[in-house]
C-alpha cells in the first residue's frame, strides 16, 4: 500500500505550537487502553443496569401489556411504562413527537415500550425478553414511494427558488430527465450509546453520558423528570465516535437512565449493545430525486426542476435542518441561475433518522454530481470538463457567484484546484489509458471520475454559533482549560491545546483540561457542523487572551515598558530589561492579586439566515476540495476496487496537518462505505414487517483496512481562509466525507463502459455488487 500525505507549506516556525502535526492529546492513552469512556468509569456501589422492552411490529397499537414476568425476575428492581415519567416523555429536540417510551402508537419495529433496572445488564436484557404484549397492527409505511403517495410528512414539503424554471427550460437547447437515489448509513461508532446518571443530595442528577451535545440531555433530561436546568448536568471527557449519532439521539438513553435513577435512587447505567444500537438509533437520511434539467450544447445548466425527498423515518428529530442544508448544497461547486427546488420530509414507519458526517449536504451533492455527469455522458463529453464549465465565477464582477439561496461565493478556488489536481493525477493521462484498458478487456471493467467539494461551514439555525470556555493558570504557571465541544476522536482538545499554548507561549504539556461538564460551561451548542474548532477554539484563545493581556500589564509595569513589548515565548516572559519564566510570573501576579482564571466567548460573525424564504447567509464560509478516484469493477460478479484516490482538500492554514490529514483519510474512507457497501436492509413482507435486518457487523459491510485504496496520496491545499477564523484555519470534520463521490461516480464510469457508448446506466448508491449488476443489465436492456 503506497500512502502519501503532503501537508504542503502548512508546518509552523519552530516557536509556534499552531501548525504543528502533534500527535492526539490521548493518543498514547489509546493504544494503552487507559482512556476512560462512559462505560470505563468506576461502578458506585449498588449501581443499576437498564434494559429495554422492544416492540415486535412497525405500526400498531399496544392492547395490552403484562409486565408481571419481568419484575418477577430475580435481581430486577424496576420496571417503567411511559405512565411512570413525572415529567415530558418526549426526547424530541425541534418538534415534541418522540417519546421517551411508547405512550400511543408504535412508529416502529423496535421501538421502546418499557425498561428495566436490575443489578446486571444480563438479568435486565433477560428479563426484558419475558414481557407479553398484545398490538392491534395498523398499516405500515416503509419506503419514500409510499410515504409521497400517502402524502405522509414529518414536516410540511418545502420549496427554494430562484429565477423562473420553468421558462429556462423552454429556452435550453437541451433537454433531459432522471432518477437519483442515494441510501442511508449507520453510525458504526466503536463505543454504543451509554449513559451513567447518578442522583445526588438536595433534588439533583450528574450524567455521564456518550453524546455530543451535553447541554440538549440536561435539558431533556431536566424535562423529563419534571425538573429545572440547575437540577441537572451532564459530562463527558470523550466518545469513541459520533459522527452525528450521539448529537440528538444520546438523549432518549440519558433520560431513560435518568428516570430509573430517579425512580430507584441507585445509580444506574444504560448501555445499548450493537445490535440494539443499530436497532433503535437514527441513520443517515435516504434521499431520492427526480429532475429536469436544461443546457447548452456545453453542457451549462440553464434551469433545473427538481423534487427531492428523504426518509425521516417516524419523527421530525432533526429532519428539517438536515433537509434544509441538503437544499443548501444542491449545487456542490456549481452556480444554478435557474432552479425550483421541491424538498419533501417523508414520514415512514422506521426509526427516526438523524444527523450525519455532513448533515443533509452529502445528499444534496449526491444529486447534483449525478445531474451534471448524465448531462456529460448525453453530450459525451468529458464529465470532468462539464464540471469545470458549471463552476461558480472566481471574481468578485463575476454574475456568477451567487448561491440559489442568496449567499455570494467569495473565495470560490476549485477552477484552480480542480486543475492543480487534475494536472498533479494525471487525470487526461489516465483517462485514456483506462479507455485503452476497457477496449482490451471484456470482464474487468475501469472508471474514473474527479468530483469537486464546496461546504459551508456554520450551523444552519443561526444560534448555535456560540461557543464558551473557562481558561485558569496556576499560581506554578501551568494551565487548565474547560470548554463546551466534545472529543470524539476527531482531536478538538488538541487542536485547542496547541491553540492556548500559543497565546501564552508554553508546552503543550503544560495544558491540560476538564470534561466537558454542562456545570463548568452553560449552554454549549453541539460539536457538529464542522465548528467544534472554530467555536471552542476560538473561545479558549479569548479567555486565555484576557488573562495574558493582565500578565502583560503586570510585567510592563514591573520593566517600565508598553504592554505590546511584552513576549510570551517558549515557556519564557520577555521584556526589555525583563526575562523570566512564565511560571514565575504566575506567582508574581499571584501574590500581586491579579485574576488568573478567565471566561472566553465567541459566536460567528456575518451570519443570518430566513427561514421563511430560505435566503441569506447561513455560512460563515465554505470549505473546498477534490478527489480523484480510479475503480475497478468485475462484471461477472458486481466486486469492485478502488485502485488508487488522489485528493487535494483545503483546510485554510492548519493548525495541526497531522489531524488534518487523519481526518480527510478517515471521511472519504467513511463516505466511501456510504456509497459503496454499507446497504441497509429492512423485512419488506410476513409478520415481521418493518424489522430492521442489517442490525450487526455480520449483516451491514463498513470499509475495513483491506477496501483502502492501495495508492493513497492526500494533498493540503496551500491557502489561508479569507475569513477571520481562529489561525485562518478552515474546518475539516464533515467536508471530507464528500470527496468520495468521486468513488461512485468512477464506479458509474466503469459500468457505463460494460454497457456501451453513451450510456447512462441507471446506478443506484450504494453501488453494492448487486446494485452494479443491476445497473449493468438495465443499461443494456435500456440499450435495446
Amino acid at each position: 500500500m503506497n500512502i502519501q500525505r503532503d501537508p504542503g507549506p502548512h508546518l509552523a516556525a519552530p516557536t509556534s505550537q499552531v501548525g504543528k502535526p502533534l500527535p492526539h492529546e490521548s493518543a498514547l492513552l489509546h493504544v494503552t487502553g487507559t482512556a476512560t469512556y462512559t462505560d470505563d468509569l468506576p461502578e458506585l456501589a449498588g449501581t443499576l443496569h437498564a434494559a429495554l422492552g422492544l416492540a415486535t411490529v412497525a405500526h400498531g397499537r399496544v392492547v395490552k401489556m403484562d409486565l408481571d414476568a419481568v419484575r418477577a425476575v430475580p435481581g430486577v428492581i424496576a420496571v417503567i411504562t411511559a405512565s411512570d415519567i413525572p415529567g415530558v416523555n418526549n426526547c424530541g429536540v425541534v418538534v415534541h413527537d418522540d417519546p421517551i417510551l411508547v405512550d400511543a402508537d408504535i412508529q416502529f419495529y423496535g421501538q421502546p415500550l418499557f425498561a428495566v433496572a436490575a443489578r446486571s445488564h444480563d438479568i435486565a436484557r433477560r428479563a426484558a425478553r419475558l414481557a407479553k404484549v398484545e398490538y392491534e397492527t395498523l398499516p405500515a409505511i416503509l419506503t419514500m414511494e409510499e410515504a409521497i403517495g400517502a402524502q405522509s410528512w414529518v414536516l410540511p414539503p418545502a420549496d427554494m427558488n430562484r429565477g423562473d424554471a420553468a421558462a429556462a427550460l423552454d429556452n435550453a437547447p437541451h433537454r433531459l430527465t432522471g432518477f437519483a437515489s442515494v441510501g442511508g448509513q449507520e453510525h458504526f461508532y466503536l463505543e454504543g450509546q451509554v449513559s451513567y446518571a447518578q442522583l445526588r443530595p438536595d433534588d439533583t442528577m450528574h450524567v455521564y453520558c456518550s453524546t455530543q451535545h451535553p447541554s440538549e440531555m440536561q435539558h431533556l433530561v431536566a424535562h423529563a423528570l419534571g425538573w429545572r436546568s440547575h437540577q441537572v448536568s451532564v459530562e463527558c471527557r470523550r466518545m469513541g465516535g459520533g459522527f452525528g449519532g450521539k448529537e440528538s439521539q444520546s438523549g432518549q438513553w440519558a433520560c431513560l437512565a435518568a428516570l430509573l435513577a430517579w425512580q430507584t435512587g441507585k445509580p444506574v447505567k444504560l448501555r445499548l449493545d450493537r445490535d440494539d444500537d443499530m436497532v433503535l438509533t437514527g441513520k443517515r437520511h435516504p434521499f431520492q430525486a427526480r429532475w429536469e434539467a436544461g443546457f447548452d450544447a456545453d453542457g451549462l445548466i440553464r434551469g433545473l426542476k427538481l423534487e427531492l425527498a428523504s426518509n425521516c423515518g417516524y419523527s421530525a428529530d432533526l429532519s428539517g435542518p438536515v433537509n434544509d442544508r441538503a437544499l443548501c448544497h444542491l449545487d456542490n461547486g456549481y452556480y444554478l441561475d435557474a432552479v425550483a427546488i421541491r424538498s419533501l420530509r417523508c414520514k415512514t414507519n422506521t426509526v427516526s433518522n438523524t444527523a450525519f458526517r455532513g448533515f443533509g449536504g452529502p445528499q444534496g451533492m449526491f444529486m447534483i454530481e449525478s445531474i451534471v455527469d448524465d448531462i456529460a455522458r448525453h453530450l459525451k463529453l468529458d464529465s470532468l470538463a462539464v464540471r469545470q464549465r458549471n463552476l461558480y465565477g472566481e471574481s468578485d464582477g463575476d454574475t456568477r457567484n451567487t448561491t440559489h439561496y442568496g449567499m455570494k461565493v467569495e473565495d470560490n478556488i476549485l477552477p484552480q484546484m480542480l486543475s492543480e489536481l487534475a494536472q498533479s493525477s494525471q487525470y487526461a493521462e489516465r483517462r485514456a489509458a483506462i479507455a485503452l484498458f476497457n477496449n482490451n478487456s471484456p470482464i474487468i471493467k475501469r472508471g474514473i471520475a474527479l468530483t469537486p467539494v464546496k461546504f459551508g461551514i456554520s450551523f444552519n439555525a443561526t444560534l448555535f454559533n456560540q461557543a464558551g470556555a473557562l481558561v485558569h493558570v496556576y499560581a506554578d504557571g501551568t494551565v487548565l482549560v474547560s470548554h463546551g465541544g466534545t472529543e470524539m476522536g476527531q482531536g478538538l482538545y488538541t487542536k485547542i491545546r496547541q491553540i492556548v499554548a500559543e497565546v501564552f507561549g508554553l508546552p503543550p504539556a503544560d495544558i491540560r483540561f476538564t470534561a466537558t461538564d454542562t456545570s463548568r460551561i452553560p449552554n454549549t451548542s453541539a460539536t457538529a457542523a464542522s465548528s467544534g474548532t472554530d467555536l471552542n477554539g476560538y473561545a479558549s484563545h479569548n479567555a486565555a487572551l484576557a488573562i495574558r493581556e493582565r500578565l502583560a500589564l503586570l510585567v510592563a509595569q514591573i520593566a517600565d515598558c508598553q504592554p505590546q513589548e511584552v513576549l510570551f515565548l517558549d515557556g519564557r516572559v520577555l521584556a526589555p530589561g525583563f526575562l523570566e519564566s512564565f511560571a514565575d510570573v504566575a506567582r508574581r501576579a499571584y501574590a500581586a492579586r491579579v485574576q488568573l482564571w478567565s471566561d472566553g466567548f465567541y459566536r460567528t460573525p456575518k451570519i443570518h439566515w430566513d427561514a421563511t424564504t430560505r435566503t441569506g447567509r447561513p455560512f460563515f464560509y465554505f470549505s473546498y476540495g477534490a478527489a480523484v478516484s480510479e475503480v475497478a469493477i468485475d462484471t461477472l460478479t458486481g466486486e469492485m476496487k478502488v485502485l488508487r484516490a488522489d485528493i487535494l482538500h483545503d483546510v485554510g492554514r492548519s493548525i495541526n496537518p497531522a489531524l488534518d490529514i487523519g481526518q480527510i483519510e478517515g471521511g472519504y474512507i467513511q463516505g466511501m462505505g456510504w456509497l459503496t457497501s454499507e446497504e441497509l436492509c429492512w423485512q419488506r413482507e410476513g409478520a415481521q414487517r418493518g424489522r430492521f435486518n442489517s442490525h450487526a457487523p455480520s449483516t451491514y459491510k463498513i470499509p475495513t483496512a483491506y477496501d483502502v485504496p492501495e495508492v493513497l496520496n492526500v494533498k493540503l491545499f496551500d491557502g489561508a481562509n479569507v475569513e477571520e477564523t481562529i489561525h485562518r484555519s478552515k474546518a475539516v470534520g464533515e467536508p471530507p466525507l464528500m470527496l468520495a463521490l468521486s468513488v461512485f461516480f468512477a464506479v458509474r464510469d466503469a459500468v457505463a463502459s460494460a454497457v456501451g457508448p453513451g450510456s447512462r446506466p441507471p446506478l443506484t448508491a450504494p453501488a453494492t455488487p448487486e446494485a452494479i449488476l443491476r445497473a449493468i443489465r438495465q443499461g443494456k436492456e435500456q440499450a435495446v
